[in-house]
């Protein structure tokens, strides 16, 4: 829809235009598209059955909203998403600071226009995208900064008053009047500035220096937040939160399938990687399953959370990594392998909060332990699980072990170097080196083709070595080496006995 041709207030009288204050018509565009079978919130994943129908009822109520959730979990996409619940344009008297309603103006500009000019007032309008205000709460942020303060410059020059309620300079949230307002990490605000929103929310009453000014402000306020119990920073002040009407609890992705949805709607990957890197679904499911892993493991602080972004920053990282291995061995194309991950431990250690545990292990191990523990809860959804075949073995009809003619190869001294930056004929070659690999990826996957079948065979090993039935070390080049597991063991022992 164009910009409305209008542009007197005698104009818009005449046309039949309704003014509506913002939490009206939030609601009223709410309703429309929910009948319409429509959703303001297309992007966000995973909270159709669960925070959206919070939100919904929260704006049928004419409710201010807390999100209240763990870093990563959308609050702020949310917010930003009730853009789409605003009238497309609105009217406004030109040049108001305040984006004053011509029907209902609280600014002195405002009035004055009215008052001198009448129907002849000019008028503007304003889009849906600039009616949204936001701020990150910083212990620096101040109630100049919210609500505004007297501008000494401007009372010189207008040879005014300090009394006069035109010297005064008005802050981000008067300049959000008739919109949406967003402040972010509310507990980080300082409970002296938390207290100037009292009277905001509910009275609509500003003080500034002892300046006391009544401004009706319309505004729908959003704010977001990590659980009070769960940060040392700060906390909602009583008063405030009891004048927030819908407390809305967000959430991680409930599954991996959903996760992965997230992550690769939100991942951003360039089309030339596109054509360049392929992902298979292996890597791309182990890529969720590390941050599954993370929010339930020992070393990470889940009082702080494991943030949507881990799961997006290693996606991109790990396309990045098999692009470099392209880029430096002169490939066209490449596929993603399992080696590549080591590309993601950067994305790893810079999204977890650890604890005492995982401070003494160290961010590095910490990651690689997850990644390990990922391959090992994904193992079991590709290949029967090893703990499982050993107690088949037992049984008066044992079955043959798919794994043993692998173990047997390792156990008579032979190990297996993948390095990151392999060839795919060194890569190839070297998998198929190991006696039974190839045989057992086909008795599972008959249909799979040679790069699919290497993927698998590489797969394999990571899986038997996180059940401790090869060993694995990381090496220097980028990339893993497998050994036999009680040879590895003797080698630590007799390389600790030679250094002491």
């Amino acid at each position: 829809m164009n910009r409305p041709a209008i542009t007197t207030f005698g104009e818009l009288k005449r046309s039949g235009y309704t003014p509506k204050q913002i939490k009206d018509e939030i609601r009223a565009n709410l309703i429309q598209m929910v009948r319409d079978g429509q959703s303001p919130f297309n992007t966000i994943l995973g909270y159709e059955d669960t925070v959206i129908p919070d939100v919904q009822r929260a704006i049928l109520s004419r409710h201010n909203i807390l999100f209240l959730g763990l870093r990563g979990q959308a609050k702020t996409r949310m917010a930003r998403e009730m853009v789409n619940l605003l009238d497309e344009w609105i009217p406004i008297i030109k040049g108001s600071e305040i984006n004053d309603s011509p029907y209902a103006p609280i600014s002195h500009y405002a009035r004055k226009q009215l008052e001198v000019n009448g129907d002849d007032t000019p008028i503007t309008w304003l889009h849906r995208s600039e009616r949204y205000g936001e701020k990150l709460a910083t212990p620096d942020v101040s109630v100049a900064d919210l609500i505004g303060d007297i501008d000494p410059i401007k009372a010189a020059n207008m040879k005014l008053s300090f009394a006069d309620e035109q010297v005064l300079h008005y802050g981000i949230i008067p300049r959000s009047h008739r919109g949406i307002f967003v402040i972010n990490e509310l507990p980080d605000l300082q409970a002296r500035i938390q207290v100037s929103l009292f009277n905001i929310l509910q009275e609509g009453d500003i003080q500034i220096r002892g300046f006391k000014l009544r401004l009706p402000l319309d505004i729908l306020f959003v704010f977001t937040a990590n659980p009070e119990d769960y940060t040392n920073r700060g906390s909602i002040v009583t008063p405030l939160k009891d004048r927030i009407e819908s407390q809305i609890i967000t959430h991680y992705p409930k599954t991996i399938e959903l996760s992965r949805s997230i992550t690769e709607q939100e991942a951003k990957i360039l089309p030339e990687q596109l054509d360049k890197v392929e992902v298979p679904d292996i890597c791309r499911l182990l890529i969720e399953q590390l941050a599954m892993e993370a929010r339930k493991s020992e070393y990470v602080d889940q009082k702080s959370g494991v943030s949507a972004r881990l799961t997006i920053s290693a996606y991109e990282n790990l396309v990045s990594t098999a692009e470099l291995r392209a880029i430096t061995t002169g490939q066209q194309n490449t596929m993603v392998r399992i080696v590549d991950f080591v590309g993601v431990i950067p994305s790893i250690t810079g999204k977890i909060e650890l604890v005492y545990e995982g401070e003494q292990e160290g961010p590095l191990n910490v990651a690689h332990r997850l990644l390990g523990q990922a391959i090992r809860s994904l193992f079991t959804q590709y290949f029967p699980d090893p703990q499982s075949v050993k107690k088949t073995r037992e049984t008066q009809k044992p079955k043959p072990n798919p794994y043993q003619p692998i173990i047997d190869w390792f156990g008579k001294g032979n190990d297996l170097a993948l390095i990151q930056n392999d060839s795919p004929e060194t890569y190839t070659t070297k998998l198929y080196s190991v006696d039974g690999l190839y045989a057992a990826v086909k008795q599972f996957y008959p249909k799979a083709d040679e790069a699919q079948a290497a993927l698998l065979m590489e797969f394999l090993l990571h899986g038997l070595s996180e059940f401790s039935l090869i060993s694995k070390k990381g090496v220097e080049k980028g990339g893993y080496t497998f050994a036999d597991m009680l040879g590895s063991m003797l080698n630590i022992d007799f390389d600790e006995e030679a250094g002491e």
